[in-house]
């Protein structure tokens, strides 16, 4: 679903539950950002991220993702709105925010000539959070990178140095961790090391918000959605809700013989010839309960068209963000 305003989006993005639990720990309202240029990189946002829930940020490249997660880990200022990491005021409050959130950024920063445990344990610290080898021992074992330890940053392969970059955004136990497109450009190792490490946090209750290029992973990972495009956020959703309600299915023919046009019989459904006449697709909403395929079916062979197979396919979530996205170019 397209939200028409941002009411609309804040309203889908609140929590479900009422009492305690119901307050949010990002609590974003209004917020814009505007460069020197005049580049406007966001419009008036309004979101809220539930406790221990996984969301996937998705977008065009420069849409404002970048920017968001920026002003939320205290990196960029915004230019109006307030957010608020577990009721502490980003700007405000700073320092107890900033203590809530660990941070996976897309570019590998780091000091090259320090080594593995020395990197980890020097981000613990800065957080003023107390020696705790034990934990950084766990961090590093679970992102295989205990074997390293003693090794410098400069001597590592690019996939390894990504997994330093991961340890040192837990290095100080956070309660909300970004990932900036964190598997771009990866091993499937990594990848799948990764994955494993969200689920076991998230079970632990942290907090994982994510952008990715691979809308598989989101579609695979994601409780709820996020679509910005052009610094706006067009739609906030749970995964399934918006599959089910943006979601297309294709029933598609597999014809004996080619046809050169659909049957003017047939302009009941949306049917569209494919691969030189030789399939037949007819694109339905999944969530109608009429679908009229019983009855497609049934004129498909009074007319005497022959087919030798049935597919139906299920739209991805990157049907959906295209679709999206494209509607609004």
């Amino acid at each position: 679903m397209t939200y028409a305003n941002t009411a609309e989006v804040r309203a889908a993005s609140a929590p479900a539950r009422a009492g305690a639990d119901a307050r949010p720990v990002i609590a974003i309202a209004g917020l814009t950002k505007t460069y020197a240029s005049g580049f406007p990189a966001l419009k008036k946002i309004d979101l809220e991220i539930r406790k221990g829930e996984i969301f996937a940020l998705l977008g065009p490249n420069g849409a404002g993702k970048t920017t968001l997660i920026s002003i939320v880990c205290g990196i960029v200022t915004p230019s109006g709105g307030t957010v608020l990491v577990d009721g502490h005021d980003i700007i405000r409050d700073y320092r107890a925010a900033r203590a809530k959130i660990g941070l996976v950024p897309q570019e590998l920063t780091t000091d090259m000539f320090e080594t593995v445990w020395a990197t980890v344990n020097f981000s613990r610290r800065l957080f003023g959070r107390s020696p705790d080898p034990t934990h950084i021992e766990r961090v590093l074992r679970g992102l295989s990178l205990w074997e390293k330890r003693k090794n410098k940053i400069m001597t590592l392969s690019g996939g390894m140095k990504r997994r330093v970059l991961i340890a040192k955004a837990l290095a100080h136990e956070p309660e909300i961790l970004f990932l900036d497109e964190p598997t771009a450009g990866v091993d499937v190792e990594l990848r799948r090391d990764m994955w494993a490490l969200v689920r076991e946090l998230r079970a632990k209750g942290v907090t994982i918000i994510l952008t990715t290029h691979y809308i598989d992973e989101a579609e695979e990972m994601a409780d709820r959605i996020g679509v910005v495009h052009k610094g706006e956020l067009i739609v906030v959703e749970e995964k399934t809700k918006l599959m089910k309600q943006l979601g297309k299915k294709q029933l598609t023919f597999h014809l004996q013989e080619p046809l050169a046009s659909v049957p003017p019989e047939l302009s009941g459904w949306r049917l569209v010839l494919k691969d030189g006449g030789r399939e037949l697709e007819y694109t339905f909403n999944g969530s109608e309960e009429e679908t009229g395929i019983p009855e497609l079916v049934r004129r498909v062979g009074e007319l005497g068209i022959g087919f030798k197979d049935l597919e139906t396919r299920q739209s991805s979530l990157e049907d959906i963000f295209v679709s999206l996205v494209s509607d609004r170019r």
